[in-house]
Formats: structure tokens, sequence, C-alpha cells
């Protein structure tokens, strides 16, 4: 895990070194639901100066109804078809940070793009955090089976290049964390700030 002692400030330059490393290459945030992917890569892109992008709105964009009425009315089978061509869309439109669906990258397809044209980042989460987050969700159909997904899933998640710890701190803290994991992977070790002694 990254500690507090790499993470940078803002405005240390450390963020425009890592959008230029990336090119057009995007931040892909991977994990189960619950995890932060939204709301830490909102932050985490306001803090890159680029955009986020949640794979999940794209999708009820594409389709024209919600997500929940996707899997109901046509089905796991078909909503993972739909969102392996949008993520596939959306990896071309980088630089920026994407949030994807918890079990996109199920798909193997899905991980070999990511791969080509990201940076994934596993915001990895323990399962008591992740229930307390989902509880009484109604828009994510695969809540109520979080157990026996998780051990399923996290040996793909840990493919993935970077993994930050999500757990109950201020964004902040963790947008600080995935900076620094970004910053050490795209531009080598970055040195604490200096003071004046």
């Amino acid at each position: 895990m990254i500690g507090a002692q790499a993470q940078e400030r803002p405005g240390t330059g450390g963020e425009s070194a890592i959008v230029a490393a990336l090119g057009r290459r995007s931040v892909v945030l991977v994990g189960m639901m619950g995890a932060g992917k939204s709301s830490l890569g909102r932050r985490l892109a306001a803090r890159l100066g680029i955009r986020f992008v949640d794979a999940d709105t794209e999708i009820e964009k594409a389709a024209g109804m919600s997500i929940p009425d996707i899997f109901s009315t046509r089905g796991e089978a078909e909503f993972r078809a739909g969102e392996a061509k949008v993520i596939a869309r959306l990896l071309d439109e980088g630089p920026q940070v994407l949030a994807t669906g918890g079990g996109a990258v199920m798909d193997e397809r899905t991980r070999a793009l990511i791969h080509d044209k990201g940076v994934s980042v596993w915001l990895k989460a323990d399962l008591d955090v992740l229930l307390r987050r989902t509880r009484r969700r109604s828009d994510r159909p695969l809540a109520d089976r979080m157990r026996e997904l998780l051990p399923q899933r996290e040996p793909v998640y840990a493919q993935s290049d970077l993994t930050v710890q999500s757990r109950e701190e201020p964004h902040d803290v963790i947008v600080g964390e995935l900076v620094a994991a970004l910053a050490s992977r795209l531009v080598g070790d970055v040195a604490p700030p200096e003071t004046d002694r």
C-alpha cells in the first residue's frame, strides 16, 4: 500500500507529469461495487485536470434504460456485451479517469483493451466495507451476491497494474494515495515535498 509519505501536494507538478506520461491512455478504476470507483474517480480526475467518465452511466445512455432494467429485460449476458463495446469506445477517448462496473474486467477482451489503452488501478475494499456501502441500493443488481462474487473476481482484479486500498478514510487521503501510486508507476518515485528547516 502507498504510504502517506509518498503523497503529493496539489500543485507540486506530479499531476502534470502523470498526465504527460499517460499520453492518450486512461486511468481505469476496477473493483467491486461500493469500492468507490465513481466517488474517488471524480476527485482523482479533478486533481489530474482530466475528465471523469463512468462506464455505467455511458452504458445507460447507450441502451436508453437503467442498468437494473437492462438486467431484467435483456439479461446479464447482453448487458456484458454492451458493456464491453462501451468500454472499448471510451478507451479510445483518453486521457481520462474511467470508472468501470464491478464485472467489466471479467471479460478477457475488455481486460486486454484496458491493458493496451490504460493503466488499471484496483480499488481493493474489504467485504464488510463493500456490504456497508451497497446496502439498500436498488440500482446494484448484483449487490446481494457480493459474498459469492468477491472471491471469484479478486484474482482477476489482482492482475491490475496498481492496487490501492479503499477504506473508511477521507476521500482526499485515498486520492493522494492514487496520485502517488500513479506517479510511482508512470514517472518514478515521488520525493516528499521539501520543507524549510
